[in-house]
């Protein structure tokens, strides 16, 4: 047969997307057959709902997880770099399959305030650092936590309380602070700020966002301040309280070299099951596919399922069928994408029938057979459940 689309993480508004609205991104979904799609999100999960009623509406099965920054403190002391290539020790850690509307216990919903206040906080710091930096540099300019984020709010169709602002939020808005400005003006203004000359078009918004970003928000820049990582036990606990599956997002050769805490495939996969991870993921996009055929291979021969996404967490309108940086993922990694996104489904099925699906509230694998729920998920995808 061939196998369906499915895309286990993708962004939606607020967060920072390719995509405007939650419509514009299912839109999308519906004209490149996705069947299955899988929300992630940072800080705030209030547009699931809209997300659910408009997959729905378009006869796609959606999909629920979430995503966090972790610290890890050993491997930080040690140096060791885990799939953010700038940072040891710091931890990327998803959540698929999880109940976006179960009533949190006292534990979740301390743990996803702190999540939000901690991220509000760093962005508000960082929005009034490059206030001051603006005005210091002789740039006029009106930024505010305030005003960015009731614009993000308005592009998005949302109420301004579901933002939560990210770096790439901010960086537009200073991009967009900067547009009314003729070339060279613009070029004046943003030697000023970078304290050297800037590399790219400053007529493309994106190219230009993207070095604001690196050259303003990052360590050692005028609108830096340290993130608010949570702890791996902090983040792995809320994910099953939420009845979902921990999942490892894996960077692999995204970066060169790749991180060392990911340098042997194999190694990895047992890492992950010492932790209680028995899923991981790749973003395609950023891999070759024989590297994503290694991981793939090392996840599946160790027991551990393994999906794909495209994050879709720039302006970037790539499609949403995971591919590679240099082609089509293989039939092989195709087939256990498809499987992992089989049980996702399965899962969140049937934990809200109150039935167990691929693991337990405590994040160990259950009894249920692989098979049995790659095959309960395909149907459901299918429409055949």
């Amino acid at each position: 047969m061939t196998i369906p689309v499915t895309n286990t993480h993708v962004h939606f508004p607020p967060n920072f997307s390719a995509y405007e609205t939650v419509d514009e991104a299912v839109q999308a979904a519906v004209s490149q057959n996705v069947a299955a799609m899988g929300i992630s999100n940072f800080y705030d999960q209030s547009v699931y709902r809209a997300f659910t009623e408009a997959a729905k509406g378009a006869g796609i099965v959606p999909l629920y997880g979430l995503e966090f920054i972790t610290l890890d403190p050993a491997l930080e002391a040690q140096g060791i770099r885990v799939n953010d290539p700038a940072n040891p020790g710091r931890m990327y850690l998803c959540g698929k399959g999880i109940s976006p509307f179960k009533e949190k216990t006292v534990e979740a919903a301390h743990i996803a305030e702190s999540i939000r206040t901690g991220n509000d906080a760093r962005s508000a710091a960082q929005v009034q650092q490059l206030a001051a930096w603006f005005t210091e540099c002789g740039i006029d300019n009106e930024l505010s936590v305030e005003s960015i984020a009731q614009a993000v709010a308005q592009r998005a169709g949302v109420p301004v309380e579901w933002v939560s602002l990210q770096e790439r939020h901010i960086a537009r808005a200073c991009e967009e602070s900067l547009s009314h400005l003729r070339e060279e003006d613009k070029r004046v203004a943003l030697a000023k700020l970078y304290g050297q000359p800037s590399t790219v078009d400053v007529n493309d918004p994106v190219a230009l966002q993207g070095e604001i970003r690196s050259r303003l928000l990052k360590a050692g820049t005028p609108g830096f301040a340290p993130e608010v990582p949570l702890s791996f036990e902090q983040a792995y606990a809320y994910i099953v309280a939420m009845d979902g599956i921990p999942v490892y997002p894996t960077l692999a050769d995204g970066v060169s070299p790749v991180c060392e805490f990911e340098a042997d495939p194999d190694q990895l996969a047992r890492e992950l099951l010492k932790r209680g991870i028995y899923a991981a993921e790749l973003i395609p996009i950023r891999n070759h596919v024989a590297v994503v055929d290694e991981y793939v291979k090392a996840f599946t021969d160790a027991g551990l399922i393994v999906m794909a996404g495209t994050e879709h967490n720039t302006v970037d309108k790539i499609a949403l069928d995971p591919a590679c940086v240099d082609g089509p993922t293989s039939d092989y990694a195709k087939q256990a994408f498809w499987e992992a996104s089989c049980v996702i489904a399965a899962h969140q099925a049937l934990v809200q029938q109150g039935k167990p699906g691929f693991v337990d509230e405590g994040g160990n694998r259950t009894d249920v057979g692989k098979e049995d729920l790659i095959a309960y998920g395909e149907a459901l995808i299918e429409g055949e459940e």
